[in-house]
């Protein structure tokens, strides 16, 4: 039989050709709502959803927490607080506990050990994989933001720490799954060889990381301590513009509120309550109410954070803190309702760490 002729030529059209649908742009977080988000940090002490339990019995709508020990270096893997790894069944339900609370953003604030910035090699080393593993943790309990310290120089030049610094980052954040989580480096008070109490260089950190999406956590108390007036409203201004001229303020989504124990510029971290440091109530209320540090377009940050780290001296302590912090942002009446008498440290907590450092003082002797 005769061949059939074909009786329609095809011909290749390009717009035939498959195109797969573009991925959807990601929606924003819950907490960029742009409200302000106040918080605090709390422990993690015994199980990791504790943290979120105790920051809803605070009146918090955001969070911080340590991933692990914050001074020994995490080993091994669990679902324990000293553990180098979290077990996933521990991770998917503090997960869904923080999304059915609404509490974002979630901060975890690195090891204290870590020294990106550290001259010594094996200390290096080891800086760079305790941050890779803080990234890990990070990633597993879904947070929003890594804090960590940017290090200290030893003998090094301040420029040679910086650039250390950054190039450690690099190193700690290679090869980890794309996501939404951020990495943000922090102000230092200036203690010793600590580098990052100058704000030109925590922006030449964040500059040159700009391809990793690194920002800038900015620390009130480190901020006073480094010489930083943002007591008067003067100097709050002359802060702001330094921190636009450096950092840029569109790269601090988070502030750690701290109240300073030690005088402008006396280069010490330590912290007070609220309203009872060298700062002050007043600044305080300046502080949380300007514009430019807010969470609300066209002048803030959606979903920009404010949360402290002051001393628990007293039971309620903690509590009072956050009270105070919504009532300076004037933001009394929209905060969550926080469970009366509750603390993080109860009465005979305090009682055990009074026996402890009683102890400790005794040894010494």
């Amino acid at each position: 039989m005769p061949e059939q002729p074909l009786t329609h030529a095809i011909a290749f059209d390009p717009e035939d050709e498959y195109r797969p649908e573009p991925e959807p742009e990601p929606t924003p977080p819950a907490w960029m709502d742009g409200s302000l988000r106040i918080g605090i940090h709390t422990s993690i002490a015994g199980n990791y959803l504790n943290a979120l339990e105790s920051a809803r019995k605070l009146g918090c709508s955001a969070l911080q927490i340590f991933s692990a020990s914050p001074r020994m270096w995490a080993s091994g893997s669990g679902s324990g607080s000293g553990s180098g790894r979290i077990a996933e069944v521990d991770a998917a339900a503090f997960r869904a506990r923080r999304e059915e609370l609404g509490l974002g953003p979630l901060v975890i604030h690195a090891n204290y050990l870590i020294n990106l910035a550290a001259p010594q090699p094996m200390l290096r080393t080891r800086s760079i994989q305790g941050f890779h593993d803080e990234l890990v943790r990070g990633l597993a309990l879904g947070a929003d933001f890594v804090v960590v310290h940017p290090g200290a120089r030893g003998e090094s030049r301040p420029e040679q720490a910086v650039a250390m610094a950054i190039e450690s980052i690099k190193q700690a954040a290679k090869r980890l799954p794309a996501s939404g989580m951020r990495i943000l480096v922090e102000n230092t008070a200036g203690m010793g060889t600590a580098i990052g109490s100058r704000l030109e260089e925590v922006g030449a950190i964040v500059n040159a990381l700009s391809g990793f999406r690194v920002g800038a956590c900015l620390d009130t108390a480190h901020l006073f301590a480094a010489g930083y007036d943002i007591k008067s409203q003067r100097g709050l201004e002359s802060t702001l513009e330094v921190i636009d001229s450096t950092v840029g303020l569109e790269h601090v989504p988070v502030f750690h509120v701290n109240d300073s124990k030690i005088a402008l510029g006396g280069r010490v971290d330590r912290h007070e309550h609220i309203g009872k440091g060298k700062i002050g109530e007043q600044a305080f209320r300046r502080i949380l109410t300007h514009p430019r540090l807010g969470a609300a377009l066209p002048e803030g940050l959606p979903g920009r954070a404010f949360l402290a780290e002051t001393p628990i001296d007293d039971p309620g302590d903690d509590r009072r803190n956050v009270a105070m912090l919504w009532e300076l942002a004037g933001l009394k009446e929209r905060a969550p309702e926080a469970v009366k008498g509750f603390s993080m440290l109860t009465a005979a907590g305090k009682k055990k760490a009074a026996e402890i450092q009683k102890k400790g003082k005794k040894g010494k002797k």
